[in-house]
């Protein structure tokens, strides 16, 4: 007795799906936690492991579970996660410098699998229509292996943004070639298509890139402070932008796509919002897409007709050829070495959400047969478990020699070599100290480091009130929650001190914090001139470095970075670690970093030294003039200004961070400011790389 007819007979003995919703849902929460860490113990992918348990619990293997409209449903909002996820994670200056090079590996991982496609179908015996259909399924891919490259940090390597890049160029062109099949089967192909569709692509495209991040400054700079808000407006986005894209007869994929790339801009990438996404991302939602593909699968039907055996093998030879050679031809004209090759034909070997959408679209109008979709799974199911498993295996090689390099260019430290922050910083108001406590964030977890949130109570007028230790306790409370949805380390500290600068100082000393963020006003009073504030006297007599920040707007909003130096400046010795500073900010709020030097006296503009350790592509404007207002001339809403201070002013009477500080912040009220200052005695902020 054949394989097949046994098969039968055994799945006909097993009970029907499981009709019961809780059950449904344990059995799928109980793939999502077993598959992945039994096939991560065998060195496979984890992802491979919910593909294949797809496989077995779905209708064509033990038929435990049906996938009916609710599995559709969560394998789509899981697969728009996965796009908008890969937006999320791709730089528009990454893209922006790697244009190049996403422009020709798109073309040709279109082009070559366009080309074999054809005429391996044609050989089959396919109709011309019917071959360029089929094509166009090999052109386009899924980034089903992106989770694998984020779990090893090369997401912003040339290789992963390339491919990133290319992906979008090859799914729209893979897309425009079944639309443009599709109307010509039907007989409706005519100027008036085109009409539509290239006019409504351009614009949705702009209307997208350029209204999203507007749209969400207005919304987090008015409902900032509430963050399931903030986390229902991203995910409101991606569903919007990715319907938008259906209506204008585009996948949505390419939509959550672009969505991610809209508003990767406004959250920070080591904030708790993007923590947030990437975790119900990656553990609930990008599972689901997985096992709803491989519950697509019917590996026995293949043996139901020979010729369908014949097909499914050509399709996944020509998937596989027809991908590599575009990785390899474009990574050598780029000179890349052999694991970033594989790296990229890893990301684009995949089919499964385009080729879909494509096979089914052409079955439902009779374009092609039962075989050509059984040939398409079997292709589906090859490249879906050789996606995940090359990328895993040479990516960690490619992590490795880029680690090698950096080390022997002199390049930045690896994170796990750099001294850990212990940030203290002072709350007061979880409504005022939110922007602050993101900021520590950022620093804290950039080196995995610890945050120290610290209230204060001063006893000089008598005993404290309990109301106000429960205050104290709901305060910390309110920090530790937005360290811990940073996934941070987190020591709140309560105390009761003289004073409140005194607490600060010594909880500074007792607790061996190596950075100190304050909140400012943005001005002094002339009591505060003559007797001191809280943040005069902790400037005055700090051991450690400190970050005194006015936020006036919510620090996603960030899109520009301003460090502003005089010549005086830039010869101290705190300088270079301000610039460091300064940048890292930049690059982990995804704004774009400028310098504006101003020049005092008589010097020649073209005479000054060049800035060391500053990147050639960071605009620099070199001016002549008065510093506070030629600083203030280019000062826009929603950027963030970092001024460097030294001084101790020995005068009563005149603020401790300077005159030149206050006078930017009055002038500008919408401009957040951060002044770091740096003690004469100690200098223990660390680079950050």
């Amino acid at each position: 007795m054949s394989i097949l007819p046994l098969t039968t007979v055994f799945l006909s003995l097993l009970p029907g799906p499981i009709t019961d919703p809780v059950a449904i849902f344990l059995v799928i929460m109980a793939i999502m936690l077993v598959a992945p860490l039994l096939f991560e113990r065998i060195r496979l992918p984890g992802i491979v492991g919910l593909i294949l348990a797809g496989v077995v619990v779905g209708p064509h293997g033990l038929g435990i579970l049906e996938r009916d409209s609710t599995i559709v449903l969560l394998g789509t909002v899981g697969l728009l996660f996965l796009m908008f996820m890969a937006g999320l994670e791709t730089s528009l200056d990454d893209l922006k410098y790697n244009a190049d090079k996403a422009i020709i590996f798109g073309l040709a991982t279109f082009t070559v699998p366009m080309v074999m496609g054809t005429i391996a179908m044609l050989l089959l015996g396919y109709s011309v229509l019917s071959a360029i259909l089929v094509a166009s399924c090999f052109a386009s891919h899924t980034l089903l292996a992106l989770p694998v490259v984020s779990k090893l940090g090369i997401m912003r390597s040339q290789p992963v943004t390339a491919t990133l890049g290319a992906t979008l160029i090859t799914n729209v062109l893979a897309l425009l070639v079944l639309a443009i099949v599709v109307k010509t089967h039907q007989g409706d192909l005519d100027i008036g298509f085109w009409l539509f569709l290239i006019p409504s692509l351009a614009l949705y495209t702009f209307g997208t890139l350029w209204g999203v991040p507007r749209i969400g400054r207005w919304f987090f700079r008015r409902f900032g402070h509430d963050e399931s808000a903030e986390f229902t407006f991203v995910v409101a986005t991606l569903f919007v932008v990715s319907y938008l894209a259906r209506v204008i007869e585009i996948e949505p994929i390419i939509g959550a796509f672009l969505a991610g790339i809209a508003i990767t801009q406004l959250i920070p990438q080591l904030s708790p919002l993007m923590n947030r996404i990437q975790f119900i991302g990656n553990t609930l939602f990008v599972p689901f897409f997985l096992i709803s593909v491989g519950m697509l699968v019917n590996p026995f039907i293949l043996f139901q007709e020979p010729r369908s055996m014949l097909v499914a093998g050509v399709m996944v030879v020509v998937a596989i050829a027809a991908k590599f050679l575009p990785a390899w031809g474009a990574g050598k004209l780029f000179r890349f070495n052999f694991p970033n090759i594989m790296v990229m034909f890893g990301l684009s070997v995949a089919q499964a959400a385009s080729t879909l959408a494509a096979i089914t679209v052409a079955y439902n109008i009779k374009l092609v047969d039962q075989l050509t979709v059984n040939g398409t799974i079997a292709m589906i199911l090859v490249t879906c478990i050789a996606s995940p498993w090359v990328t895993a295996q040479w990516g960690q090689s490619n992590r490795i020699q880029e680690a090698d390099t950096q080390l022997q260019q002199g390049g930045a430290e690896d994170s796990q070599t750099l001294p850990k922050y212990r940030i203290l910083v002072p709350v007061a108001n979880p409504s005022t100290e939110d922007n602050l406590l993101q900021l520590a964030l950022i620093l804290a977890k950039k080196t995995q480091g610890t945050l120290l949130p610290l209230h204060v109570l001063s006893d000089t007028q008598g005993p404290i009130s309990t109301e106000a230790k429960l205050r104290q306790e709901r305060l910390l409370a309110a920090a530790v929650t937005i360290a811990n949805a940073a996934v941070t380390d987190v020591e709140p500290i309560g105390r009761v001190d003289g004073s409140i600068d005194r607490g600060i100082l010594r909880t500074a000393q007792e607790r061996n914090a190596t950075l100190i963020i304050c909140g400012w006003k943005g001005y002094s009073t002339y009591q505060d001139n003559f007797f001191g504030s809280v943040i005069d006297n902790v400037v005055r007599r700090t051991t450690v470095p400190v970050m005194i920040a006015r936020f006036v707007q919510p620090i996603e909003s960030t899109r520009r970075v301003f460090l502003a130096i005089s010549d005086v400046e830039m010869t101290a010795s705190s300088f270079q670690q301000t610039l460091v500073l300064t940048r890292t900010l930049a690059t982990e709020l995804k704004a774009s970093l400028e310098v504006i030097q101003v020049i005092s006296g008589s010097r020649q503009l073209g005479g000054v030294s060049e800035i060391p350790g500053l990147a050639e592509d960071v605009p620099i404007q070199r001016v002549r003039g008065n510093f506070v207002s030629r600083v203030s001339q280019i000062l826009e809403t929603d950027d963030l200004l970092v001024l460097t201070h030294n001084a101790h002013p020995e005068f009563l009477g005149v603020p401790t961070l300077g005159i030149a500080p206050e006078a930017i912040a009055r002038q500008h009220p919408d401009v957040s400011i951060i002044v770091a200052h740096f003690p004469r005695q100690r200098q223990l902020l660390q680079p950050v790389t």
